[in-house]
């Protein structure tokens, strides 16, 4: 295996290991025991959402200039600030973050050790994040290296035994528009988000390789990308089956890490338990890793060097502590509003910033953000339990509405719009 070929695996699983974490593995099983017997459609929404909009969210911040900024400054430079700034929190200290501690010791700690106290197993799991990250230099290596395929390994072993001799068969739950929920609860893994910030740390690391030339960082990153959406897609796909064998035997409101936990139980008896512990625990590491470093990266760069980020991710790990004690459950409730505001926006740009070469202004991205924005708002609201009757009606009746898609025509519109005003502008 040559050098570059070399490089892009480890970056490839580096990059699996940062989007693998808490929520994509509490997610899919849930998915699928919801879905049933319908469970391949809600995989085909889940994989566009968690596998597909990540893979091109590489790609847009790689080829706009490799940051976050490079896909928002085109709305414009305070946008950028407002939206990262929102991004870095949700995948950070408010949510992503918090979540990786909480599946820690729901999942991988608490099972194996009943009697363990949550607050210390916080402090050591972030302990060991803060650890890591310190020197930002090494977090790529570290990650795809070491950590990665232990993960890998004890998630297939699970998957394999659970597709070789599943627990049950998936049966009809009665859900409606599987698709759609299958892409809405994708939303979860964050991963989307993330991926605008995580192409800055891997064309870094690639430049430490040695590549210097722009267009040869574009090309791996791609690679790269691809390598983690493999792995993604396989162990996806067969978490969400497990879930699915399990529709007739747990109930659809088992909490989402009791399922994974009763399910490896049935695959792998007793040792399934010792075995997800591990797996859980690599998976959330990974992932904390990941986040902290980006974020103490993205801060640091945003204050201008004011705050170091020594002093940021000290601070990420702290209040991460704190937060992850409110436990799985709380944190993705409380994850939905925001989630469902900033995902539609997200999408928006990179899809617009991946063909950014055949749009004719920029003015097309304020009013496709504005636009979508308007709904995604609207959407927020009803997830917290603020229904406006006659605007929910509206909204229910545009085109892909119940596919989850209610944001799509006004996006197109509110680009035609801001578009057409910019040239009549310059007319008259």
């Amino acid at each position: 295996m040559n050098k570059t070929s070399k490089d892009v695996l480890v970056v490839g699983f580096a990059l699996f290991a940062m989007f693998f974490g808490a929520g994509n593995l509490i997610f899919p099983p849930s998915l699928g025991l919801i879905s049933g017997d319908k469970w391949s459609f809600s995989l085909i929404g889940f994989l566009l959402t968690g596998i597909g909009m990540p893979l091109l969210g590489i790609i847009a911040a790689s080829k706009a200039g490799g940051s976050l900024s490079d896909l928002a400054d085109k709305v414009s430079p305070t946008f950028s600030k407002i939206l990262g700034t929102v991004i870095m929190l949700a995948i950070g200290p408010l949510l992503a973050i918090p979540r990786t501690g909480a599946t820690t010791f729901e999942m991988g700690i608490k099972p194996l050790f009943p009697g363990a106290n949550q607050i210390i197993a916080s402090m050591i799991f972030f302990g060991i994040t803060l650890f890591l990250v310190i020197n930002p230099s090494g977090v790529i290596d570290k990650i795809g290296k070491i950590l990665t395929p232990v993960l890998l390994i004890a998630l297939i072993t699970i998957i394999f035994k659970g597709i070789t001799n599943p627990i049950g068969s998936p049966v009809n739950t009665g859900l409606e528009n599987p698709f759609s929920k299958g892409f809405t609860e994708g939303y979860q893994t964050m991963d989307a988000l993330a991926s605008m910030v995580f192409a800055g740390i891997v064309i870094s690391s690639l430049i430490q390789k040695g590549y210097k030339d722009t267009k040869e960082q574009v090309k791996l990153t791609i690679m790269s990308g691809l390598v983690a959406a493999i792995g993604l897609a396989i162990v996806y796909g067969g978490l969400m089956y497990l879930g699915a064998t399990s529709s007739g035997i747990f109930p659809a409101d088992i909490p989402k890490t009791n399922l994974t936990l009763a399910i490896t139980e049935k695959i792998l008896g007793n040792a399934g338990k010792a075995l997800i512990g591990i797996s859980v625990s690599l998976a959330c590491l990974t992932t904390s890793v990941g986040l902290t470093a980006t974020c103490g990266e993205y801060f640091n760069k945003l204050s201008k060097g004011k705050l170091s980020y020594k002093f940021i991710v000290v601070m990420v790990s702290i209040f991460s502590t704190i937060v992850s004690n409110f436990g799985v459950e709380t944190i993705v409730k409380i994850a939905v509003p925001l989630l469902v505001t900033v995902y539609p926006i997200g999408i928006i740009l990179i899809i617009m910033n991946i063909f950014d070469d055949f749009i004719p202004n920029k003015a097309a991205y304020t009013g496709a953000v504005f636009g979508a924005l308007c709904i995604s708002l609207f959407d927020a609201l009803a997830a917290i339990g603020i229904k406006i009757s006659i605007i929910t009606n509206i909204i229910l009746k545009f085109p892909l509405a119940n596919e989850g898609f209610a944001w799509l025509i006004p996006a197109i519109i509110g680009s035609i719009i801001s578009m057409s005003y910019y040239y009549l502008k310059r007319i008259f």
